[in-house]
């Protein structure tokens, strides 16, 4: 016989056209609205941390490759988009070398140590970040965002989340709000510059506008499964209405949602597809894991911001809800049916 049937474990790939790299191109077409933002708002810094950012991860995969004797996997495109979700995490001050350290971070402990690219458990960007973030806590902390650079008017402001925090921390004791914060609090609450991204923050956060359009774009290439960001932002405008109610943030359920890193996070970093689910009752409850912890990071843990270690946290549960999430076969039952 000429003819063989080829046998091979799931998952069966039905759409050949939906490969890695076209999943990659298409998460960087979705983020080039955020980078356009972080380039107009930041100028030449923000060009030279993203850019910093991606060729360092491109560096350490090919050491890390050339380490472990395997080839270059330079056509996947996955170290640029490691080192562009890096760099767009990133404040516009942090030093060179952050960027150089947490690109390598990234590439190192958040995926060469599990095997390279589809046995990583957690998201490599966010290790990279989460590693520079505990090892350089002030330059990546709360007053690295606020600077004096000529012709970056918005880095005169803390970030609005950060003002948030320290207006609920001063009324939780009963400080008299002085008239400073009160401004501050009053100019971080108007939602326009929300959307459209005139407040300060990480480079790729600050613009709803920008994020919401690059998320629809990836899902509707299904680049990204829309499960997880839903999961995400109803489960965080719910939590954050209530903490709302209860008196413990300033913020509206829509000013956290637009307000810090959690679109870019909902749309471009918890749907990682080697580190999110693979069903999508599953997707949906990791989104919901997602959007509780963020919101509850920012109000009780001492950061301003908390989707870095909420998509992280939620890495480590994947396989669990993967094994709690397993479908039924076709016609119910299991290996036991039929037996007397």
């Amino acid at each position: 016989m000429t003819d063989q049937i080829q046998v091979a474990t799931s998952p069966h790939v039905s759409m050949t056209s939906l490969s890695t790299r076209r999943m990659m191109i298409d998460v960087m077409v979705g983020l080039a609205p955020a980078t356009a933002m972080a380039v107009f708002m930041f100028r030449w810094y923000a060009v030279v941390q993203v850019g910093l950012c991606i060729l360092s991860c491109m560096a350490a995969e090919a050491l890390f490759c050339w380490m472990r004797r395997r080839p270059i996997p330079v056509g996947d495109c996955s170290a640029p988009v490691t080192g562009l979700i890096l760099g767009l995490s990133l404040p516009w001050s942090a030093p060179w070398h952050i960027a150089v350290i947490g690109s390598f971070a990234a590439m190192g402990l958040g995926k060469a140590v599990f095997g390279g690219l589809g046995y990583n458990i957690f998201n490599p960007a966010m290790v990279g970040r989460a590693f520079v973030m505990l090892s350089f806590a002030k330059a990546m902390g709360a007053s690295a965002f606020v600077g004096t650079k000529s012709g970056l008017a918005v880095i005169a402001q803390a970030t609005p989340l950060t003002v948030a925090k320290k207006f609920a921390a001063d009324l939780s004791v009963g400080k008299v709000i002085t008239g400073d914060l009160q401004l501050q609090m009053e100019a971080a609450s108007d939602l326009w510059p929300l959307f459209v991204g005139q407040v300060n923050g990480c480079l790729g956060e600050t613009s709803a506008l920008a994020l919401l359009v690059g998320g629809v774009y990836l899902c509707l290439r299904r680049s990204a499964s829309w499960e997880i960001p839903a999961g995400i932002i109803i489960s965080a405008l719910v939590v954050s209405g209530l903490a709302n109610w209860a008196g413990l943030t300033p913020f509206t359920a829509l000013h956290h949602l637009i307000g810090g890193s959690l679109l870019f996070g909902a749309f471009f970093i918890a749907t990682d597809p080697v580190t999110s689910p693979l069903t999508p009752k599953g997707k949906f409850y990791f989104g919901i894991g997602v959007g509780i912890l963020v919101v509850l990071l920012r109000l009780f843990s001492g950061y301003p911001e908390g989707v870095m270690f909420a998509v992280l946290l939620m890495n480590a549960v994947t396989p669990v809800i993967n094994r709690r999430t397993i479908p039924r076969p076709l016609g119910g039952g299991g290996p036991e049916m039929g037996r007397g």
